[in-house]
Parts: structure tokens; C-alpha cells; sequence
């Protein structure tokens, strides 16, 4: 009762010149937890417990975090998923969280301290860890911005969140995946899918009242679809957007997504109902026979009568593109861009073996200083100049004001969710997927024709800050760079951001630094893990055109060792030791030899392989 209390009291918000401050004092740690009732592991808590707690807060309210890391041997850091941390409002930079971006990794022992205001955002957002895929393993949570002049009514409000679940800890499952022994690159498969953070959750409705059920996907891999028995939602907000009503009955949210439903509840309590989430399966490299692709939530109306039975949907085709909502304020398509960035997604194997991720060929590779040090301590006549930045991070530098258009051409046949931080962006085009043809053969990338575009640009585009690629497709996404800062800009799947599937947009650097600047805190938190506070994006000061000791990406493959070679050797050691097996049967048994079991046996090895006998 004690630790309660004094939980309580750290969250308990208090009132400053009219709008209010909350504080939270945070440490984070190792909590023993069964999300799913199938294995115990342990999840990221903060101050000893599990799930950590959602935050609710008001337009204009003031956010004071003191984040302590109690691991042993780990660094940590928060994210602010879709703020804008905007310094014209009085925020800072720093307020933004991914390590080595925009601030230095908060080491073992240590605290941070995250202060900022929402001046003028309102809707679902949430935070979570951007150190490594920390996330994954619990340390995420709603961050709800209320608002008093939403344009929408309502009787009741539920914040419902979705996400995967895997028994062993992220560090293990991200070092199987990152390892020679992948080099397929294939996402690891989640053991479960859990809602509201359990397999065992439910909703509870009233007849005849109107809910606002704010959905959010804050796992780290698999999208998934939301479907309610016998009730239609309809969509008011995404990604912190009011959009016009639009009445669907079938959800789609990837990694990183959010969207506001209106419900209307039914006129009686003589039934309840099934909410189905499921996952999207074609994500999936593979899918083991054991895996429950979808679960049944009930929606209890009345508890006394039977439960809903196990839903189940065979079509999801009817599920809304993003593309076609409408912003509630109809803010117009900007008219053209001043500066146009091209990013090709690639996944390729370099010479360690390892399967990664690639914007035009760089794989993301963090600097040894933070991006937002060296922008504000480089030579006001070097801070444009991506040079410094590193050629390991695919930084681009934006001018004030300027509209900017982010080509993003798909060259694998796998969905992706981008993520912009600092910014919401209007989605202009966005393909159908062409990783599969009508009569089931693979497809081939289509990527963005500018003289000849798939879709009529939107006349009020809509606007959010996560969207999805499809497989071989494309998306063309335009802002404004009216918000000064070091953002990134990456896939959501934390996998693929561990691959280094992400880019660094360095936003009006000469803006940034008029008003940002290094707090004590931040400098502490530097120093006690050895990282410098001045110097380029391999830590030199001295001479700013000096890469020496930049962190880079693995070499390219040796000429001839591809995907295939590295087949073609598995293929022709396996045949080879079939065939010493073989012999050594021959002779030691002196039996005779079955040609067709070892035909069958060879046909085997090869067809596992992708290849085929003659």
C-alpha cells in the first residue's frame, strides 16, 4: 500500500499559472510478467511494475519526466512518438529521445530529465524506448492529449492497444536476427499478439451511448486488422489528425499507427459481442503451425448471458486506405516542393553475412556524436553541410520553409510503416502492392513515375505521421520545414530499424541554433558514457572534415559471394556430406545402395533451398 501511494503521489499533476504540470519520476527495470499466460519472461516496468502507465494529459499542460535507468548493463532513452517537440513553442530538441539523434543514451544509474509542453497538438499518440528494440519488450504506453473543442461527441472514452508479444528478451532475439546464420533477413515471428498488454482482455459497453475508442499498434513487427461484431466504427482521427467521419467496419493499423473510432453501442444488453484483431499474415516469412493468427475480445454488454463465440473474417479487403480520408481542417495539397529527397528501400546481405536494410544503399549506422551535438557545435559555416553529419546515417539538410517531397520506391517485396518524427506529412500517392501477380507469380517494383503518377494528387491530402509501404510499391509524402530540429525518418518495424532502415533530416540548422541549447543534464548524461559534446559525426572537433573512426556499415560482399552463392555453398555442403553419409553406410554395412532414397533425399535438400534437380 506504501509503494501505491507513493507511485500515486509522483503522478499526481499540480497546477502552474493556469494549466497544469505533471510530473513523473521514472526508473526503469526488469519486471516478471506472463503477458500471455503461455511464459513467464520478464517485461521493462518502471518503479517495479508492469504495464507502465498511460499518460493523460491537456492541450497547453506541461510534461515533466525524470527518467532513471535501473538496468545493470543497458542504455536507455524515451520517445515522444508523434510530438513535435517544436522549439518556436518553447520545446527543445533534446525532448525527442532516439539515442545518438538527438540525445546521448541514458546510462546505468542516471537520469534524465524530459520537460516540454503540448502547446497545440491534441489526439493519440505514445511513448516508448528508441534504444535498440527496447520497446519490444514492454517499455511503451499511450500518451493521450485531450482536447475540449474536439468536433466530435461522445459518452465515454477506452484506449485499447495492440501489439506482438515475444517469450525471449528483445537483446536475444535481436542478435538471432542480425546474425550470418539469417541471412534471408527474416523478421522474427512473434509467439503471440496481446491486447491491452494480456490474451485475456475485454470491453465493457452500456446500451445506447457513443464510445471513442482510441486504438493504437505499439508492437514492434506485425500489423494488425480490428474488426467488431455486428457494430461499425467510424474514423475521426489518426495519427493526432481529426479527419471527416468515415463508417467502415474493418481496421488496418501497422506498427506505430493510431486511430480514433466512434461506436455506437446497441438499444439492449441481450448479447454480447466479438472485437477480432488478427494478425496481417502476409508479414509472415513464415507461418508455424502453432501460431494464433487472431483473438476474440469479448465486448460484454451483459455478463450474466453467453459470451461471444470465437470471429473469425476470410476477406479483408474491405479494410480503409488511409489515402482517401479527408483532415477535418481540409488544409490543401501543398502546391509543389521545393526540394525533392529519393530514397530506394533495399534489403541485401553484406560481407559479414548479415542481412540489412538500405536507403540508396546506406544502411544506418549511429555516429559517435549525437546528430543534434554536432549541429549545434559545428562552425556556423559547416552546419549545412551534410558532410559532417557522416555518410553512414543518409543525413539530408532542409532549408527553412522550404516544402519538401520524400520519394520512398520500394525494392522489396515486404510492407513497411515510415515514421517521421517532428512532423505530420500529406500522403500524395500511395500504391497498391505489386509484390504479386493476378495469377500468383512474384511482381516487380513500380517505383514513382513523376511525369505519370498512378493517382491524382489529393486536393486536401491526408495527413499523419506513420504510413505503410506496400510490397514493390511506392508513397510520395510532402511537408513543410517550419520545425527546426534533428529528425529521423525510418521504417517502424523495429526490426528493420535495427537493420538500419532509417534517415536523418537535419532541419533548418541555423534556426536550431539560435534557441537550442545543451542543458547540464544532457551534458551529464553525455560525458558518463564517454561520448563527446562537440565535434563531427566521428568526434572530431579539431578538424571537421576528419572521418577517421566514423562507424560505417560492413563492406560489400567479395565479388561472386551473393545470396545465391551462399546457397550454392549450403546446397554443396549438405550434398557433399548426403554423400559421405552415404559412403560410409556403403562400407561399413556393405549394403546395397537405394538410389531413389538418395534421389528423394538430394531433391529434398535442394527444394528447401529455393532450387530444383533435373
Amino acid at each position: 500500500m506504501l509503494k501505491l501511494l507513493t507511485y500515486c503521489l509522483l503522478v499526481v499533476p499540480r497546477i502552474v499559472t493556469g494549466l497544469t504540470t505533471h510530473e513523473y519520476n521514472f526508473t526503469t527495470g526488469w519486471v516478471q510478467a506472463n503477458p500471455d499466460g503461455m511464459h513467464e519472461k520478464q517485461m521493462i516496468g518502471f518503479n517495479g511494475e508492469w504495464p507502465i502507465p498511460d499518460i493523460h494529459v491537456n492541450t497547453g499542460d506541461r510534461v515533466i519526466i525524470r527518467l532513471t535507468n535501473g538496468f545493470e548493463d543497458l542504455p536507455t532513452s524515451l520517445h515522444f512518438h508523434g510530438l513535435f517537440q517544436n522549439i518556436s513553442k518553447g520545446n527543445s530538441n533534446h525532448m525527442d529521445g532516439p539515442q545518438m539523434v538527438t540525445q546521448c543514451p541514458i546510462q546505468p544509474g542516471d537520469t534524465f530529465v524530459y520537460n516540454f509542453t503540448v502547446p497545440d497538438q491534441v489526439g493519440t499518440y505514445w511513448y516508448h524506448s528508441h534504444s535498440g528494440s527496447q520497446y519490444t519488450d514492454g517499455m511503451r504506453a499511450a500518451f493521450i492529449i485531450h482536447d475540449k473543442d474536439e468536433p466530435f461527441k461522445y459518452d465515454e472514452e477506452l484506449v485499447l492497444q495492440v501489439s506482438d508479444l515475444y517469450h525471449k528478451p528483445y537483446y536475444e532475439v535481436t542478435d538471432e536476427f542480425l546474425s550470418r546464420y539469417n541471412p534471408t533477413g527474416a523478421e522474427p515471428i512473434p509467439q503471440n499478439i496481446l491486447f491491452n498488454n494480456t490474451v485475456n482482455a475485454s470491453i465493457a459497453f452500456e446500451p445506447n451511448k457513443a464510445y471513442l475508442l482510441r486504438l493504437l499498434n505499439v508492437g514492434n513487427f506485425v500489423s494488425q486488422y480490428i474488426y467488431m461484431e455486428d457494430h461499425d466504427f467510424t474514423i475521426v482521427e489518426v495519427d493526432g489528425v481529426y479527419v471527416k467521419p468515415n463508417v467502415t467496419n474493418l481496421l488496418y493499423l501497422s506498427v506505430g499507427q493510431r486511430v480514433s473510432v466512434l461506436v455506437h453501442s446497441k438499444k439492449n444488453d441481450g448479447k454480447n459481442y466479438a472485437l477480432m484483431q488478427a494478425m496481417d499474415v502476409t508479414m509472415l516469412d513464415v507461418v508455424p503451425a502453432e501460431l494464433q493468427l487472431n483473438r476474440t475480445i469479448q465486448v460484454f454488454y451483459n455478463p450474466s448471458v453467453e459470451k461471444a463465440t470465437q470471429y473469425y473474417l476470410n476477406d479483408f479487403s474491405s479494410c480503409t486506405n488511409d489515402f482517401y480520408l479527408t483532415p477535418y481542417d481540409e488544409q490543401e495539397l501543398y502546391d509543389d516542393y521545393d526540394y525533392q529527397i529519393k530514397l530506394d528501400v533495399r534489403m541485401d546481405n553484406l560481407g559479414d553475412g548479415v542481412n540489412y536494410a538500405f536507403f540508396n544503399n546506406i544502411s544506418y549506422v549511429a555516429p559517435r556524436v549525437p546528430t543534434l551535438v554536432t549541429a549545434v557545435t559545428a562552425p556556423e559555416a559547416l552546419v549545412k553541410n551534410p558532410f559532417i553529419y557522416g555518410d553512414n546515417v543518409n543525413a539530408f539538410v532542409l532549408e527553412y520553409g522550404e516544402v519538401i517531397e520524400v520519394v520512398v520506391n520500394n525494392y522489396d517485396d515486404g510492407r513497411h510503416p515510415f515514421h517521421l518524427h517532428g512532423h505530420n506529412f500529406q500522403i500524395i500517392q500511395k500504391s497498391p502492392s505489386f509484390a504479386e501477380l493476378e495469377n500468383g507469380d512474384p511482381g516487380e517494383p513500380v517505383p514513382y513515375n513523376e511525369s505519370s503518377p498512378l493517382n491524382t494528387f489529393p486536393e486536401e491530402p491526408m495527413r499523419r505521421d506513420t504510413v505503410v509501404m506496400e510490397g514493390n510499391g511506392h508513397i510520395v509524402l510532402r511537408f513543410k520545414a517550419n520545425n527546426p530540429g534533428i529528425w529521423m525518418f525510418h521504417c517502424h518495424v523495429d526490426w528493420h530499424l535495427e537493420q538500419g532502415l532509417a534517415a536523418v533530416f537535419i532541419e533548418a540548422p541555423l534556426e536550431l541554433r539560435k534557441t537550442e541549447a545543451l542543458t547540464d543534464n544532457f551534458k551529464q548524461v553525455c560525458s558518463s558514457g564517454n561520448i563527446p559534446l562537440k565535434g563531427n559525426a566521428a568526434g572530431h572537433a579539431d578538424d571537421w572534415y576528419n572521418m577517421e573512426g566514423l562507424p560505417r556499415q560492413p563492406n560489400q560482399l567479395p565479388e561472386g559471394f551473393t545470396f545465391k552463392g551462399y546457397v550454392a555453398f549450403a546446397v554443396s555442403t549438405a550434398v557433399a556430406l548426403i554423400g559421405l553419409y552415404t559412403i560410409t553406410q556403403y562400407g561399413v554395412n556393405e549394403i546395397p545402395q537405394d538410389d531413389e532414397l538418395l534421389y528423394n533425399k538430394l531433391k529434398k535438400v535442394l527444394e528447401d533451398a529455393g532450387e530444383t534437380i533435373e
